[in-house]
């Protein structure tokens, strides 16, 4: 099948599949007034899809499914079940305490979909345009991610209506990966036997330790950013002059402009080298966290373009941690490894997503991302040492 149509599809179920990770997150002002959510409610909603994608990631990586099971037929079934609880929660729920279980669910499921799409992904590309094709498989989770705060915010859907648009999102992602997703021609045989000690003991090679170090600096500031940003942007003095609305905002700062630095990111991995891309993207994402509090009482205009920046740096280099991991990873492997890299990487989030709004309490919106900005920063630290392990800047294969 034609190279372009292949990335194509699996970009295509990381968008669908994916849409329904922050659908809870997108109807939380509706939740609070129909369920009494508090703001401890709100940050369980997002915190325990990410407990579920640990939990699954974790299973998987102890099982070796990724690098065991065909790859396609386990993205669909994943998309499918993950789609599926969404369903159930939209039909049957009627409050928080049954909610988090099913949120808890939809993320072991998710974690059949990200890890496994890269995987995907990476055997459509050889290294010399890994980068670039990552960075648009990372595009595409930023867009399904954000999704459901496009739905929210230029429809008139009840919260209910947001997450049966989002599931249906996923079951089309499940049918696009059963009918055409196959894996492409760098990808590894299946292996026979489990070896679920690989995702412990590629943190004693030194290309794979600072790959993940960098991955999870970079993670501690991701999601706690993509879930409060709507919470950041409603206490600004800005928040009612912003294009249609804080969800329209967020979907065109963190989810358009999130894409497009996904591309850049991934240009720059394969012209300049991973470690220069991710240590680019590190610094410019640490020095927004740090410059935020200044932006604060920024104009609508000058807001909306500094969390544009913001987003795109944010994610930017998501995919190149993913390029590098795949590079430099044992190739029997590569879907353990990244399976057990996100593992790590979204357990870190947790921590994050639940300080950020306990820091806002105490000293306003105004200064809560500076929590965010040591991890960035020491990802830099990270990814400057393995361009000096590496002596070029030139990704591997060129």
């Amino acid at each position: 099948m034609n190279v372009g149509v292949q990335r194509g599809a699996i970009a295509a179920v990381q968008v669908l599949g994916l849409a329904v990770w922050f659908s809870m997150s997108a109807v939380v002002p509706s939740l609070r007034a129909e369920w009494g959510l508090t703001a401890g409610g709100a940050v369980w909603l997002t915190a325990s899809v990410q407990f579920g994608f640990v939990a699954g990631a974790l299973a998987s990586t102890a099982l070796n499914l990724a690098d065991r099971v065909a790859s396609p037929r386990l993205l669909s079934v994943s998309a499918a079940a993950a789609a599926a609880c969404t369903v159930v929660l939209a039909v049957f729920v009627d409050g928080f305490a049954q909610a988090v279980p099913l949120r808890f669910l939809t993320g072991v499921f998710l974690a059949g979909v990200y890890p496994v799409g890269m995987k995907l992904m990476a055997s459509w590309a050889g290294r010399s345009r890994r980068g670039l094709t990552m960075g648009v498989l990372i595009a595409a989770l930023t867009l399904g991610s954000t999704l459901p705060h496009l739905i929210a915010g230029v429809g008139s859907l009840p919260w209910r209506g947001v997450l049966l648009a989002a599931a249906t999102c996923g079951f089309l992602g499940s049918a696009v990966s059963s009918l055409f997703v196959r894996p492409g021609p760098h990808a590894a045989p299946a292996v026979a036997v489990r070896n679920p000690r690989y995702a412990l003991t590629m943190f004693t090679e030194r290309g794979p330790r600072l790959a993940n170090l960098g991955y999870f600096g970079h993670m501690w500031e991701l999601y706690a950013l993509w879930t409060w940003i709507p919470s950041f942007l409603s206490a600004t003095a800005a928040a009612d002059e912003l294009p249609g609305s804080v969800e329209v905002a967020v979907f065109l700062t963190m989810g358009m402009g999130g894409a497009i630095g996904c591309l850049l990111g991934g240009w720059g991995a394969d012209r300049f080298g991973r470690p220069p891309a991710a240590l680019t993207a590190l610094l410019v994402s640490g020095v927004c966290c740090l410059l935020s509090p200044f932006l604060f009482h920024a104009g609508p205009l000058l807001l909306l373009a500094f969390c544009t920046v913001w987003g795109a740096a944010v994610i930017a280099d998501s995919g190149v941690f993913s390029t590098t991991l795949s590079e430099v990873a044992d190739q029997r492997y590569v879907g353990t490894a990244l399976t057990a890299q996100t593992a790590i990487g979204f357990a870190l989030t947790v921590v994050t997503i639940q300080l950020t709004p306990l820091l806002a309490d105490a000293v306003d919106w105004r200064y809560a991302f500076l929590l965010l900005a040591p991890g960035p920063l020491a990802g830099a630290v990270a990814m400057r040492a393995l361009g000096r392990r590496t002596g070029s800047t030139a990704p591997r294969g060129r």
